[in-house]
């Protein structure tokens, strides 16, 4: 699925590779694209949320263009798409979680709530897109 739908403009990062690279480097940037309340849910620790609908490439202007960016939602998309504007305005080390927040959880590496405590609700986006979230506890709607 994500071979058909992934445009391949971003380089992806797999979940282990991202994993080592949480541990190893502590300027890494993460960018959650999904939408607010999908934030709220879970997130991926540290991760700041931009959105996707109404995403301003201005509220960036303080990360210095080669920081090393990796951007995520539910599955790849829309983080994709994100990635594309980011290198479009210049940024030069960006990547695209590959299978997003549900490859993160599938693989079993953890999420945050709001409050920065670990657990294990998951926005699942839509009953259509849900079904790619394995593990974890699906949530619908805001």
């Amino acid at each position: 699925m994500l071979q058909l739908m992934y445009k391949n403009t971003v380089p992806v990062i797999k979940p282990e590779q991202m994993s080592f690279e949480l541990k190893r480097d502590t300027t890494l940037i993460l960018l959650d694209t999904r939408e607010i309340a999908e934030y709220k849910v879970s997130h991926i620790r540290n991760a700041k949320n931009v959105g996707f609908d109404h995403f301003n490439i201005d509220s960036l202007k303080n990360i210095q263009k080669n920081s090393h960016i990796i951007v995520y939602c539910s599955v790849g998309y829309r983080s994709e798409r994100i990635g594309e504007k980011l290198l479009a305005n210049g940024y030069s080390n960006v990547n695209n979680l590959y299978g997003g927040i549900f490859e993160w959880v599938n693989s079993d590496y953890p999420v945050v709530d709001t409050n920065n405590v670990n657990t294990n609700k998951v926005h699942a986006h839509s009953k259509l897109w849900g079904k790619w979230l394995i593990k974890g506890e699906k949530v619908y709607g805001n």
